[in-house]
C-alpha cells in the first residue's frame, strides 16, 4: 500500500468516528474545493477551510463520513467514494435518507493533502476525472 493512501486512510478513520477536528494531515496552503451542495466555493490555506468544516457541520449532529472505497488515479492522487451519515440538528432527518453517497479527492503530495475537492455526487466526481465506470 502506498504512502498517499495509508495517509488518506488514516484521515478516513478519524472522520469515521466523526472526529473531524485534525488538521496535521494538510499542506499549510491547501486548497478545499465543494461541488455541490448549498455551499459550492473554494477556500485556501488551513484556516479557511478548518472554519468551512465547522460551519458544514453545524447543521448536522453525529455526523460521520465512512469510507465506501478507495482508488489510487495516479502518483498525487486518491478518490474515495463516501457515504454521509448523521442527522440534521433542526430538522432531525437522517442524512442517509438524503442519499448522501460523495467523492473526495485528495492531492498528496511530500506526506500532505494539498487540496482535497468534496464532492455531493459521485457521477459529478467521475465525470470532472474522465472516469466511466
Amino acid at each position: 500500500m502506498s504512502e498517499k493512501l495509508d495517509l488518506v486512510r488514516s484521515i478516513y478513520g478519524a472522520w469515521e468516528r466523526g472526529d473531524f477536528t485534525s488538521g496535521e494531515w494538510a499542506d499549510p496552503g491547501i486548497e478545499f474545493v465543494v461541488n455541490g451542495g448549498l455551499a459550492t466555493g473554494t477556500w485556501t490555506g488551513l484556516p479557511a477551510m478548518a472554519k468551512r468544516s465547522r460551519d458544514l457541520q453545524e447543521v448536522w449532529e453525529e455526523f460521520r463520513m465512512h469510507a465506501d472505497e478507495y482508488r489510487e488515479l495516479d502518483e498525487d492522487r486518491v478518490l474515495v467514494f463516501f457515504t454521509g451519515r448523521g442527522r440534521g440538528k433542526t430538522s432531525g432527518m437522517d442524512v442517509e435518507q438524503l442519499r448522501t453517497q460523495g467523492a473526495n479527492l485528495f492531492h498528496v503530495r511530500d506526506g500532505t493533502v494539498t487540496k482535497l475537492v468534496l464532492y455531493y455526487d459521485r457521477a459529478t466526481a467521475l465525470a470532472d476525472l474522465g472516469i466511466e465506470e
